[in-house]
C-alpha cells in the first residue's frame, strides 16, 4: 500500500509560519482526496485540510481557515500544507493521509512535529 511521509515541521515562534510536505510512495490517484491531521498531546487526532487530488478543490478545519492552506504537486504525488499566523495552540503532530469525508482512510505514518512556542 502507498506509504507517507510527513517533513518540514519543527520549532517555531507565535506568528511565525511553516511549510510541511508529504510525500507519497506511489502514484495517487485522481479520484482520491488527500488531507491532512493533527494531534497535540492528550487530544485526539483532528482533521485539518483536505484536497482533491483531481480538482484541487479544498476544505479547511474552522480553526486553520485563513492562516494555512493545503496544495498539491500532482506529478511529485506530494501535498503541502503552508502554515501562518501558527500559534501555540497549533502544537501538534501532523500527519498526511487519503481522505473519505473526514477521516483518515489509509495507514499512519510517522508525522512531523509542528511545537509553536508563545
Amino acid at each position: 500500500q502507498v506509504q507517507y511521509v510527513e517533513s518540514g515541521g519543527g520549532l517555531v515562534q507565535a506568528g511565525g509560519s511553516l511549510r510541511l510536505s508529504c510525500a507519497a510512495s506511489a502514484r495517487i490517484f485522481s479520484y482520491s482526496a488527500m488531507g491532512w491531521f493533527r494531534q497535540a498531546p492528550g487530544k485526539e487526532r483532528e482533521f485539518v485540510a483536505k484536497i482533491s487530488w483531481r480538482t484541487g478543490s479544498t476544505v479547511y478545519a474552522d480553526f486553520v481557515k485563513g492562516r494555512f492552506t493545503i496544495s498539491r504537486d500532482n506529478t511529485k504525488n506530494t501535498m503541502y500544507l503552508q502554515m501562518n499566523s501558527l500559534t501555540p495552540e497549533d502544537t501538534a503532530v501532523y500527519y498526511c493521509n487519503t481522505v473519505r469525508d473526514y477521516s483518515a482512510s489509509g495507514s499512519w505514518g510517522q508525522g512531523t512535529q509542528v511545537t509553536v512556542s508563545s
